[in-house]
């Protein structure tokens, strides 16, 4: 029934990890920020226990992301992910009954563990079941499902948020990772010669994971350190940006809202095209370009009670623009460096970086605009350490490609 399908089924698990992310990230992680000040008021929380919290997700990351190679191994991808979806929906259901400190930030970084439990397994499917000239976009069309959440959270929460609280919020977003539990339960298939396939894209003569062999942990380590900078950099705009509109620019909830939203629009399309775009003019120059974009963004939203209101909507564009650059070309990177048998554990040693950096990031943004009274300067720090990406990816060396069609 399968092979008689009028396109590769490599598609339908995109889909549905596009569905995955769209409830473990795009809902589970990003709305997190919609709500934080509606959450802020009520339970008088500060800035500093506003970015504990944050961590706690992270942490929770870190643990599932260390753990996720040897589960993948004994229970398979299909398995994996969709116990870390219901993980997260029963988590979100008991996170609208919280109300102390320490409940949200253990509810939340049990949010965190299902994340990655969802997260690794649905982004490693992506080296199974597409040959390295198609990687690329394949997860840039995972990734868009971060995107979609985005400008539906962006719309939405604000509007739960002010009819029936921020409680209802939460047990809205659990029944999107409901949702897609089922939907991954029912189209996830683990390998393609479970349904006698072969792999989607262009068959190629190189061995990919030749350089890995050849240049040691080296590379390893730039990839890790290149992604722990994303980790540390993009979440303290995630979690901050949407509270730094309303408390330091005058924005009401509802207008923050729906500008974050259009970080969700353009972040539809920033794995799409820079995967698509990596595949042709390599990943290393992909990655270049992204943080070149990202330093930008962060510069103008840390530059916006300088530069006005048009300064903000440019940072909002940038980084929407990017956002889910980085995860799809690592996603596509980390096969041609390790090949496809190292892929899951190269993915989750590259994650253990990523995930450090979500760590650290938003704890420290929280606990330094505590005491200055501003996000500003972190801002300027995420856009110093972007531009430090940059010097360590022009250090990068990629494998060439060489290449019959299937799909």
């Amino acid at each position: 029934m399968i092979r008689r399908l009028p396109f590769h089924y490599g598609w339908a698990i995109v889909f549905s990890g596009a569905l995955t992310l769209f409830a473990c990230l795009g809902m589970a992680r990003f709305a997190f920020g919609l709500l934080l000040p509606a959450m802020h008021q009520e339970l008088g929380l500060g800035y500093d226990q506003m970015g504990l919290i944050s961590t706690g997700n992270f942490i929770g990351y870190l643990v599932s992301v260390a753990l996720s190679p040897s589960l993948i191994r004994r229970f398979r991808p299909r398995a994996v992910t969709v116990g870390g979806l219901l993980m997260i929906c029963l988590c979100m259901v008991l996170l609208s009954r919280a109300d102390q400190l320490f409940a949200l930030f253990l509810l939340y970084g049990l949010v965190g563990a299902g994340s990655g439990f969802a997260n690794m397994p649905t982004m490693v499917l992506v080296s199974h079941w597409f040959r390295r000239t198609r990687r690329g976009q394949a997860a840039g069309l995972m990734i868009a499902g971060n995107g979609v959440a985005i400008v539906l959270a962006g719309l939405l929460v604000p509007l739960v948020n002010t009819a029936y609280g921020w409680r209802n919020s939460w047990l809205l977003l659990g029944l999107v990772s409901l949702a897609a539990a089922l939907v991954a339960l029912l189209l996830v298939r683990n390998d393609p010669a479970e349904v006698g396939l072969e792999p989607c894209g262009r068959r190629e003569e190189i061995d990919e994971g030749m350089i890995f062999r050849s240049s040691g942990t080296r590379i390893l380590l730039q990839l890790g350190f290149i992604y722990l900078i994303f980790g540390l950099t993009y979440m303290v705009y995630g979690t901050f940006m949407v509270t730094t509109l309303v408390d330091d620019f005058g924005y009401s909830e509802a207008a923050a809202g729906q500008l974050w939203s259009w970080v969700g629009f353009f972040a539809i399309f920033s794995g799409i095209l820079f995967g698509t775009i990596s595949d042709r003019i390599g990943r290393r120059n992909g990655i270049i370009v992204v943080y070149g974009v990202f330093t930008l963004a962060y510069l103008l939203a840390g530059l916006g009670g300088v530069l006005g209101s048009g300064a903000l909507w440019l940072s909002v564009i940038c980084y929407g623009s990017v956002l889910f650059a980085v995860p799809t070309i690592m996603a596509a990177l980390v096969a041609e460096y390790l090949g496809l048998e190292r892929a899951a554990s190269g993915f989750s040693a590259l994650t253990l970086f990523f995930a450090a950096g979500q760590i650290a990031g938003p704890g420290s943004a929280g606990w330094l605009a505590e005491r200055i009274g501003t996000f500003v300067p972190g801002y300027l720090v995420c856009a110093g350490l972007t531009a430090l990406a940059i010097v360590l990816t022009l250090r990068l060396k990629g494998p060439k490609k060489v290449g019959t069609d299937n799909g």
